[in-house]
């Protein structure tokens, strides 16, 4: 449920509105739709994996609108998206043929195709740069571009996963695919017990801090499991629908930024002689989101005690629009509601 419903005057309402304009305006300089689309693209990332529409440019304009909070960013982009017809479902991709831009494993030092550290800020010293007060935006991005003009195309070479030899040698089970169609979350209501598909889109449109915190009370408070990231991939599969007149033929339509994990635990007690597998993929570049969602999938398998383990309190719970709707509305009049307690206080006191 999400509260958008408010109570009062209408000029008081409009003036409101207006102040809205004053505060975003700050400064004479503008702040460009590509400006944000481009050097905030974890930002626009993170809105994108929330609202569920892949697309920087609205995704970047969302947030322009709302002065950068993530909360409304994704509110706007998930109502714009439910106005969107849908003409086509892609068909399935396969990840092991990603144009990959980083890949690395915590589980092996070696792996087929090589680590790939790409763009991360995990080596970094993490301390502010004011240098960058004073940058040539200009030369940077002159620098990137001669840096592109340089490099030959090369042919993308399948990144099969690292899971692949685990499953091998027996130690991973392995689930033949199916034509079950997966379940849809944004057509169909949640029904619990609820299959695996909807779980992993429901965690893939969460509140990345929401099933960030939940992944840290399975890792520390709760159980204290501890994955290891089997492999982490960030790159850039390819989308196909198929051919209007023959289904056996595909059009490609186009390619989208994703992040997918997958961490490996050791199973439990009625299984102890395999390795159990969490999965998570988002939009764009958010790992620390995949790898918490990786993390949930495994602990949602378990069905235990903990707030983790608990199915209906994570799903229910983590959807950014809901979540932060329902916590906005009491900001709403509550005059009524708030007099009866009142009364009932007093009359106790008397």
């Amino acid at each position: 449920m999400a509260y958008v419903a408010v109570s009062g005057g209408k000029e008081a309402i409009e003036e409101s509105i207006k102040l809205l304009d004053f505060y975003r305006s700050g400064t004479e300089k503008d702040l460009d739709i590509e400006t944000i689309e481009k050097k905030m693209s974890l930002l626009v990332d993170r809105v994108m994996s929330e609202a569920g529409l892949y697309c920087p440019p609205y995704a970047a304009l969302a947030l322009k609108q709302c002065e950068g909070c993530v909360e409304e960013a994704v509110f706007l982009l998930r109502a714009y998206r439910s106005t969107l017809t849908r003409n086509y479902y892609t068909k399935t991709v396969n990840t092991n043929n990603m144009r990959v831009v980083r890949r690395i494993s915590a589980a092996f030092k070696d792996i087929w195709g090589g680590q790939i550290l790409g763009a991360t800020y995990d080596y970094t010293h993490r301390l502010i740069n004011f240098d960058l007060e004073n940058e040539d935006s200009k030369k940077l991005f002159a620098d990137r571009y001669a840096a592109l003009q340089q490099e030959s195309p090369e042919e993308i070479n399948a990144s099969p996963r690292v899971s692949e030899e685990l499953k091998k040698e027996g130690l991973i089970d392995i689930y033949p695919s199916n034509d079950i169609s997966p379940y849809d979350v944004t057509e169909n209501l949640l029904e619990f017990p609820t299959v695996r598909s909807a779980r992993l889109q429901t965690l893939s449109r969460a509140d990345t801090g929401f099933i960030s915190g939940l992944a840290y009370s399975a890792l520390r408070g709760f159980g204290q499991v501890h994955p290891t990231v089997g492999e982490l991939r960030v790159g850039y599969i390819e989308l196909e629908v198929p051919y209007l007149f023959d289904e056996s033929q595909s059009i490609y339509i186009g390619e989208i930024l994703i992040t997918e994990v997958e961490s490996f635990n050791t199973g439990d007690d009625t299984d102890a002689l395999k390795l159990t597998v969490g999965y998570g993929a988002v939009f764009g570049r958010n790992e620390n989101k995949a790898i918490a969602m990786s993390v949930l999938d495994r602990e949602l398998d378990s069905r235990g005690d903990y707030p983790a383990q608990n199915e209906e309190f994570v799903l229910m719970h983590g959807d950014s629009l809901e979540m932060n709707g329902f916590i906005s509305h009491l900001k709403l009049p509550h005059y009524v509601t708030f007099q009866s307690k009142l009364d009932a206080v007093r009359k106790t006191r008397r």
